[in-house]
């Protein structure tokens, strides 16, 4: 197998796709990291479709009848259901809306069987999946839409309107009554797979950078696969009588993984819960006997107040991601149900987990060891690897690695063929993997990736505003929480009520989950002296407040 990255041209001549946006907006091939094949598992074919591999041949190999997909009201989809609205929505987006492979198609809603049954349709018909959160706003959709070239959308029928206000391609809702599942009652529920290669694009996943700016990661048809014959595989080790549930979106590479191509890849079922909270992750672990769960460290806290009253017995491994596990959680949760938390390191630009420790291999306060299938080592500034016991830059190659779509931060991502995530970390004698810091301005709250900058653009649309700075608080339930320190207009005077206003504006102005929980009014804010905001000095400050 390759072991380096393919420039757009050579992309170009092995790809099944007639639109080739994808293959021309790749990194060059001396910006993309090294990539090694070394497991037997991962030596796939040229040819290889991963909705083809997560479906048709699970139906082929017996499981058609064995259930699939279900959702928190207890409606169930069996393999077979699934396959044949698969092929009838591929039917729909190739003959009636005149899709050809290559093109690219939104994804939008909650996490439900209809959403899963349409990324699966969007692989086979060798489409591109471009999934977004329900919750983005209308101008964070517009940039999604212009930097992916959007050629259609499919849209849970509750969601429509804010991608409508943007949107300059057609719009297809799902759901239960709606145009989609009209369109899938007139065609064939024969299909005819696209035979994509496996270096074919499968997906373009959306990522905010410390700007703001969001990142298109592409990632291959090969790749889907590969992180559940790596990471689930070893640390999870899922078997088809296996129910799969958790919180992650199924637009955030976790939940994607986790929620449906982990269990589809060994004809399991999967749980998709449109609400899942603590308390509501925890009822339907009881109501559904959830067996595999993956959530954020801090649902994991949340649940310990209440999670011995509840029956939990069904579960048997629970995966932890997305933001560092304080080890707190870890110990009083085993304390708690005698499960030891699989903790996982990973990345959306590397698609998923690639360090972890699951049963006895675990180390109480260390992520773990590179999952089988990658590197994992700590480099210096010069991007030269250091001894053991000291803090440096982590850096990984594998299976997967940094696609951007046409975008300049590859270079940063990427270095001398290493992924470097942009995590502080060190390394022991024994290869296990110790999480320091962030290494940008990133803030990490409840699993979600929230950009400084970005939320200060929302904050300064507020007509009371003047400036705004935004940093990351630590915080024993979010892990950390977004807070911002204003400087008002002359015309305003500081106040609970104001600071709650701007607070709803912010909601109302990006995905809520970003607003400020914290907001300090201040006269005026750290600044270099040609103007340039000095954030760090908000964060040494903050820092200090914890001491």
């Amino acid at each position: 197998m390759p072991t380096g990255g393919s420039s757009a041209s050579e992309s170009a001549i092995t790809s099944a796709y007639l639109d080739t946006f994808v293959n021309e907006n790749l990194p060059p091939a001396n910006l993309q990291p090294e990539f090694t094949y070394e497991l037997l598992s991962l030596k796939y074919p040229l040819s290889l479709n991963c909705g083809v591999e997560l479906l048709d041949k699970m139906v082929e190999k017996g499981f058609g009848e064995h259930r699939c997909l279900r959702d928190g009201a207890g409606t169930e989809w069996t393999y077979s259901e699934v396959l044949d609205r698969a092929n009838r929505i591929a039917n729909v987006l190739k003959d009636t809306y005149g899709l050809v492979a290559g093109n690219r198609v939104l994804l939008r809603g909650p996490n439900n069987p209809w959403l899963a049954v349409c990324w699966l349709a969007v692989q086979k018909a060798g489409l591109v999946a471009v999934a977004t959160m329900p919750m983005l706003r209308a101008n964070e959709l517009s940039v999604v839409i212009e930097k992916a070239k959007i050629n259609l959308s499919l849209c849970d029928t509750r969601f429509t309107d804010e991608l409508a206000s943007v949107a300059t391609h057609p719009i297809v809702d799902f759901g239960q009554g709606s145009l989609l599942e009209k369109a899938m009652n007139s065609v064939s529920n024969v299909f005819i797979n696209c035979q994509t290669m496996s270096s074919d694009i499968a997906l373009i996943a959306f990522t905010s950078g410390t700007t703001g700016q969001p990142k298109g990661c592409m990632h291959q048809h090969r790749d889907v696969l590969a992180i559940a014959d790596t990471f689930s595989n070893q640390m999870i080790n899922p078997t088809s009588d296996d129910l799969f549930s958790g919180s992650p979106p199924l637009a955030f590479t976790f939940g994607l993984g986790a929620l449906l191509v982990f269990p589809l890849r060994v004809g399991a079922c999967a749980l998709l819960l449109e609400a899942a909270s603590p308390p509501m992750l925890l009822e339907a672990i009881t109501k559904h006997r959830v067996t595999i769960v993956s959530t954020a460290p801090t649902a994991y806290r949340a649940m310990l107040e209440t999670i011995s009253s509840a029956d939990i017995s069904s579960l048997r491994a629970c995966v932890s991601a997305g933001e560092p596990l304080a080890l707190d959680t870890r110990i009083r949760f085993e304390k708690l149900t005698g499960i030891k938390l699989i903790d996982g390191l990973g990345a959306t630009e590397m698609l998923h987990v690639f360090i972890s420790a699951t049963g006895d291999g675990i180390r109480p306060g260390a992520i773990g060891k590179p999952v089988n299938g990658f590197t994992v080592t700590i480099l210096d500034d010069d991007y030269n690897e250091v001894a053991p016991g000291v803090v440096g830059h982590l850096a990984v190659k594998g299976p997967t690695g940094c696609r951007y779509l046409n975008d300049d931060r590859q270079k940063n991502y990427v270095r001398n063929g290493w992924n470097l995530p942009g995590d502080a970390m060190y390394r022991d004698e024994d290869n296990y993997f110790w999480y320091q810091a962030r290494a940008d301005d990133m803030i990490i709250s409840s699993g979600y990736n929230i950009a400084g900058p970005e939320v200060e653009a929302a904050v300064l649309t507020h007509t009371s505003i003047r400036e705004c700075a935004c940093v990351g608080v630590s915080d024993i339930e979010r892990g950390m929480v977004v807070k911002a320190f204003i400087v008002l207009k002359d015309s305003y005077t500081p106040s609970d009520e104001l600071a709650k206003e701007i607070q709803d504006h912010v909601k109302a102005t990006i995905a809520p989950y970003k607003y400020p929980r914290l907001i300090e009014f201040r006269n005026e804010l750290p600044k270099t002296a040609t103007g340039k905001m000095q954030r760090y000095r908000l964060r040494s400050e903050v820092a200090d407040d914890k001491r």
